[in-house]
C-alpha cells in the first residue's frame, strides 16, 4: 500500500511503498480517506514527543487519527497509534467513531484532536458548569478557536480570549469570545487588564494553550493580598512559548488557584473511553448544525513532503487526502 513514512527520525515523510497493516484481535481494518497533520504528528514522526521517548526509531507510517471507510462501508473517525496515514490502517475497535451523515471526511479527521485538547480540559480538568467564567490563554490557534465554541456550547457565561494576532483575535468574537486582551501590550498594562477583569467578573477557569511567560503575568495578577480569594482552576494544555515558568511560592498561599494540565496520559480510562462514546460524537453532531466551524487545508498524499515543512494559513488544519 502506498503510506507517508518516516525512514530515519527527523526526515520529513515520504510517499513511499509500506506493508499493509495486519489486523490484531479487537482491531479492525480501516480504508483511510483523511488524515490531519497536528503538533502531536510532527513531534512524533521527529521523535520529540514525550509519547515516544522510549521507542526505537524504524520506519513508520505517520499519524495518529484518520478518517475513512470500514469494510462494511460504514464511515469512521478511529484513533491509532500504529499510523494513519496511508491506504489502508487498524484501530482498536473501541477507538473508533461513526461519522454522521453531513459531515465530510476532512473535517471529521481534523476536529478530534482540537475537540481532546479543548473540551477534555473544560469538561474534566477544569470541571466546567454552566455559568462560569473562562479565560483562553493563546486562543487564536486551531484549538483554541475550537475550545471558545466549546466553551459557548457549555454554556459559559463570558470567554476571555488572549492571542497575539489581532485579525485572529477579532475573528473570536464571532464565534463566542466576548471579550479580547492582546499578549502584545507591556506586561504592566496586561496584568492590570486580566487583575480588572477578574475584578469585574472573577474567572473561574484559565485554559493554556502557550505556558511561558503569559501564564507568569496572568498568575501574578492573580495574586492575593492575604484576603479571600475566588477559586480558580488552570489547565495547561500547550506549551507555545516555553516548557517552564517562574512561580512563586506566594501566589500558590495566597490564591485559591489549582493548576494541572490536560493531555496524553492525564486522562483516567473512564475519560478517555467518555471522549469516544460521547464528547467526540455530540461534537461531530455540532459541527453538522454548524455549531462548530473549523477551516481545513487539503493536500493530496502524493505531496507529503512538499507540505511537511510549508506554513499553513492560520486558523486552518491541514488534512492530507489519500
Amino acid at each position: 500500500m502506498k503510506a507517508a513514512v518516516v525512514f530515519a527520525k527527523g526526515s520529513i515523510p515520504q510517499y513511499a511503498d509500506f506493508q499493509e497493516p495486519e489486523v490484531q484481535e479487537n482491531e479492525i481494518l480501516i480504508s483511510v480517506k483523511a488524515a490531519s497533520i497536528k503538533n502531536l504528528d510532527r513531534a512524533r514522526a521527529g521523535g520529540n514527543h514525550y509519547s515516544t521517548e522510549n521507542q526505537k526509531h524504524q520506519p513508520a507510517v505517520i499519524g495518529t487519527d484518520g478518517a475513512g471507510y470500514l469494510e462494511n462501508g460504514s464511515k469512521v473517525y478511529f484513533f491509532s497509534k500504529k499510523g494513519t496515514v496511508s491506504e489502508k490502517a487498524v484501530a482498536d475497535k473501541k477507538m473508533i467513531i461513526p461519522i454522521p451523515e453531513g459531515l465530510d471526511f476532512s473535517l471529521a479527521a481534523a476536529l478530534p484532536n482540537a475537540v481532546m485538547g479543548s473540551a477534555m480540559a473544560l469538561k474534566f480538568k477544569a470541571g466546567i458548569q454552566p455559568g462560569n467564567t473562562v479565560l483562553i490563554n493563546g486562543a487564536t490557534g486551531i484549538t483554541g478557536r475550537i475550545a471558545v465554541q466549546i466553551a459557548r456550547l457549555y454554556r459559559a457565561q463570558k470567554i476571555i480570549v488572549t492571542g497575539r494576532n489581532e485579525e485572529s483575535l477579532q475573528s473570536l468574537l464571532e464565534l463566542g469570545a466576548d471579550e479580547i486582551v492582546s499578549l502584545k501590550l507591556e506586561d504592566n498594562d496586561f496584568k492590570q487588564k486580566i487583575k480588572e477583569i477578574h475584578q469585574e467578573t472573577p474567572i473561574d477557569i484559565i485554559i493554556d494553550y502557550v505556558w511561558g511567560h503569559s501564564v507568569e503575568m496572568i498568575l501574578s495578577a492573580f495574586k492575593g493580598d492575604g484576603n479571600f480569594s475566588h477559586k480558580t482552576k488552570l489547565v495547561t494544555i500547550g506549551g507555545m512559548s516555553g516548557d517552564t515558568i517562574q512561580l512563586s511560592s506566594q501566589i500558590l498561599r495566597g490564591t485559591d488557584i489549582q493548576i494541572s494540565g490536560s493531555g496524553l496520559g492525564s486522562w483516567t480510562k473512564e475519560e478517555s473511553a467518555l471522549l469516544f462514546s460521547e464528547i467526540i460524537p455530540e461534537m461531530f453532531q455540532a459541527a453538522v448544525e454548524g455549531e462548530i466551524k473549523m477551516e481545513t487545508h487539503e493536500v493530496d498524499i502524493k505531496d507529503i513532503e512538499t507540505i511537511w515543512n510549508a506554513e499553513i494559513e492560520s486558523g486552518k488544519r491541514l488534512v492530507i487526502r489519500i
